[in-house]
């Protein structure tokens, strides 16, 4: 969805950019697009109706258009229905036909608009050279044909051309090239921004992928470790104590309408994105609820230290962290009873410690719980320390800048 709602963002080219003529979409170097028979067809008509309106203007002064000039005409331009797919072969092919046009000595006109847009497709498809040589040769045939061959070429009796005219042609080929140049740098550009475009709307999808992986592992970690607990609880005393295994359920049924209520929250930014969601996220101001979910579930803890006001982004980072921490010595401690410390003085120190001794295989810290603190802790600035006390506890350290930088 973020791709696509970049891609429909400003900054780029027009919808019609890679599509010429409306036919099809183009490639760096080569057409991929239908045949662009419509913009021929018109171009073509342009061409026949231009020079026989020149030719009349020329007339006695150029040789008569007769049958051979409209087919080298309707050639340069037919061929340009190649433009896109063999750029190179089309410039020079347009620019033979107009070098033989003008050899045999019919009106100038419109025949140099076909040479013109075969040379305007080479270059921003990539052949400048070949762009380039194609509207050289033109130019030198035609300083050949208008001062030294025109002598034995049609029309009879005509005369050279002044120099001036020859400087007037260079300057429409220069023209006609660095407009085209120009067209091929800024669409280079285009695809710069566009790529770049998706590349960020790529990173963001992986950031917010990773983000909602991390919610939906600390949720669902913690309130089914409490349910476990409790459930194990309740199967044990369903017939020795059936007061205490009730006290068992309802725990299990309010840890469960939580987590799922935390989940539905996570989801619900899935199905609407930019809107505000329904409940406040959680913050360090609801410890005293991971408390009171730590005790439903056999474990005492004790709270050190009171917590400063932080930016959301913190104070959720924060509460993950000690809920994870805390989850982790439900799951993996033989300890019953965990401290959690809170500091601030330039930074937030939270340190989470339990007596052990552990009692799972990954007590260390090598599961995606505590891969998911420290990618917490690293998107805000700061560092998590997790591992085994000297004394056989565990203890997990965390420092986090008290102005946190915001997650772009």
């Amino acid at each position: 969805m973020d791709e696509l709602r970049a891609r429909g963002r400003g900054g780029g080219p027009p919808r019609w950019w890679g599509h010429r003529d409306g036919e099809g979409p183009t490639e760096a170097g080569r057409g991929v697009g239908r045949w662009p028979w419509r913009s021929v067809v018109l171009l073509t008509a342009f061409v026949l109706v231009g020079s026989k309106f020149a030719a009349g203007r020329q007339e006695g002064d150029r040789a008569h258009l007769d049958l051979f000039a409209c087919l080298l005409l309707v050639a340069g331009s037919v061929l340009l229905l190649w433009r896109q797919r063999y750029p190179a072969l089309v410039v020079f092919g347009t620019a033979a036909a107009a070098m033989v046009y003008l050899g045999a000595g019919y009106p100038y006109g419109p025949v140099f608009l076909t040479v013109a847009l075969g040379c305007f497709s080479a270059v921003v498809a990539g052949h400048r050279r070949a762009a380039w040589a194609a509207v050289g040769m033109l130019w030198a045939g035609h300083v050949l044909i208008a001062h030294w061959l025109y002598r034995w070429l049609p029309p009879s009796g005509d005369e050279a051309a002044p120099w001036n005219q020859e400087l007037v042609v260079a300057a429409w080929v220069v023209a006609i090239v660095a407009v085209a140049e120009l067209v091929r740098v800024r669409r280079e550009q285009w695809d710069r921004e566009r790529a770049e475009r998706a590349q960020a709307a790529r990173r963001r999808a992986d950031e917010e992928r990773l983000r909602i992986a991390r919610e939906l592992h600390d949720v669902l970690a913690h309130s089914i470790s409490v349910i476990n607990v409790q459930a194990g609880v309740g199967l044990a005393l369903l017939d020795s104590d059936p007061e205490q295994a009730r006290t068992a359920l309802t725990t299990i049924k309010a840890a469960s309408k939580e987590a799922l209520g935390e989940v539905r929250q996570v989801l619900d930014t899935l199905r609407t994105p930019g809107d505000a969601p329904r409940a406040p996220a959680p913050g360090l101001n609801r410890l005293s609820e991971l408390v009171e979910q730590a005790a439903a579930a056999g474990l005492t803890v004790e709270v050190l230290g009171a917590a400063p006001k932080l930016p959301p982004g913190a104070d959720l980072a924060a509460f993950r962290i000690v809920q994870e921490a805390l989850t982790n010595v439900v799951r993996h401690s033989g300890s019953r009873h965990a401290r959690v410390r809170i500091e601030a003085d330039g930074a937030l120190r939270l340190c989470v410690d339990d007596d052990g001794p552990a009692t799972g295989a990954d007590a260390g810290g090598s599961g995606n719980g505590l891969a998911g603190m420290r990618e917490r802790a690293a998107a805000l600035g700061g560092t998590i320390e997790a591992g085994p006390r000297a004394d056989g506890g565990f203890r997990v350290l965390a420092l986090l800048p008290l102005k946190a930088k915001e997650d772009r």
